[in-house]
């Protein structure tokens, strides 16, 4: 009898338990660990930016042009929206209410000497504009995934309208997304050793500050990542997506262990849409959904912000109104399309949330030293949530499908 071969998934949580031992045993003397094993994660990182945009740019054509109708395109991209700003939306309410029930525990930090310069910020209607590209190749180069799944829209509905003049180069654009997705598989291959790699350091980096004074507000953070997962992940995937919780959890945990571990909503990318499409998902809905949500939804960056602005005001002895923190639950709503894209998403929010509510933006540096450690969370909840969105995207057009064609008959 052949021997079962271990799955992707079991390789990468062994290499974060590795990881995680290894971290622990460099902590006194971290230096090894980010100066030798750092860069080996970082060289996997670059061929993950590498793969991604190609693969998006051509996945989202491909999946346009199997769809083979502009209205089920558009009703795709309504419905994937809606639900991203829904559930961003549940996830900074969950935020700020766990942090009310336990900032009697958050810690007493003195605020003097704190220094934070606030990235510069631009206004809705720039966001808007700098959305759509002003030529080709700068996009692509630049890795701006806004503007390349505008790209990619525009393209792909152009061959879609051409109809048969455009059979050769649907073909080419098929070829092309197979020999992407088959390089973006022998990259992953990697993803144990990138796991290991990526996680050492920080283990061995801020083991001691995750033991120290923020290990509440990280907790509370974390609570809040699981209640948001546990409560309207499953609702949703059970009631809209038809697939239950547990079935849901259990298939998404490869990618959910690999964005733990990344912290990059965009590289998980290719493992998350494969988990997707193993829990029903469609293939030419993952392929426009997932790319989009990678890059709009943010759920558990809703959840920090909501949690670091309650924390923040602890600090500053500000007492948050009811009016300021509905101030923030619809800033950080709306704040999670217009920041889409940006290096340090997750900051540049926190100062647009904390300046609306007129608390100081120097309460950022409070935080900063443990980004990172959020941020793990936050991506691991923001790409389960597009897994999920996908998923219920595909059951409700199919669903959708199934009554034209009643009507039909």
């Amino acid at each position: 009898m052949e021997k079962k071969k271990l799955s992707l998934g079991g390789k990468i949580l062994i290499a974060l338990i590795l990881s995680i031992v290894v971290g622990l045993l460099f902590m006194k003397n971290p230096t090894f660990a980010t100066e030798y094993i750092k860069p080996l994660g970082t060289i996997f990182l670059n061929l993950l930016k590498f793969i991604v945009v190609p693969v998006v740019l051509f996945s989202i054509m491909a999946g346009i042009i199997s769809m083979k109708d502009v209205r089920k395109v558009g009703s795709v991209g309504i419905t994937a929206l809606v639900y991203y700003m829904v559930t961003t939306l549940f996830a900074v309410t969950i935020g700020l209410i766990g942090a009310n029930i336990f900032k009697g525990t958050f810690p007493a930090i003195a605020t003097t000497d704190l220094s934070y310069t606030q990235s510069a910020s631009t206004n809705f209607m720039q966001t808007l504009v700098d959305i759509f590209p002003s030529n080709f190749i700068n996009p692509l180069s630049n890795a701006t995934m806004l503007q390349v799944i505008v790209m990619a829209i525009l393209v792909g509905f152009a061959i879609l309208l051409l109809g048969e003049k455009a059979e050769k180069t649907i073909e080419g654009v098929n070829r092309w997304n197979d020999v992407f997705v088959k390089a973006m598989d022998m990259i992953l291959q990697l993803s144990p050793y990138g796991v290991f790699c990526l996680l050492t350091p920080v283990i061995a980096t801020n083991g001691p500050q995750i033991i120290g004074s923020l290990a509440k507000v990280i907790g509370v953070a974390y609570l809040c990542y699981v209640v948001h997962a546990l409560i309207v992940y499953s609702l949703t995937v059970s009631t809209l997506g038809g697939v239950s919780p547990w079935k849901f959890f259990k298939g998404m945990a490869p990618a959910m262990i690999f964005a733990f571990s990344s912290a990059s909503s965009v590289g998980t990318l290719p493992i998350n849409k494969g988990c997707a499409e193993k829990l029903g998902a469609d293939k030419d809905v993952t392929s426009f959904v997932l790319p989009l949500g990678a890059t709009i939804n943010m759920d558990g960056t809703a959840i920090y912000q909501g949690v670091c602005a309650v924390f923040i005001a602890c600090c500053y002895g500000i007492d948050l109104t009811l009016g300021q923190m509905i101030t923030i639950i619809a800033t950080a709503t709306l704040a999670s399309i217009g920041t889409a894209g940006v290096p340090g998403a997750g900051m540049v929010m926190l100062a647009m949330v904390l300046t609306s509510v007129g608390l100081p933006v120097d309460g950022i540096a409070i935080v900063a030293g443990v980004d990172r450690i959020f941020d793990m969370g936050r991506t691991t909840l923001n790409i389960t949530g597009d897994s999920a969105c996908s998923i219920i995207v595909s059951n409700l057009q199919r669903k959708r499908e199934a009554r034209k064609a009643a009507k039909a008959k």
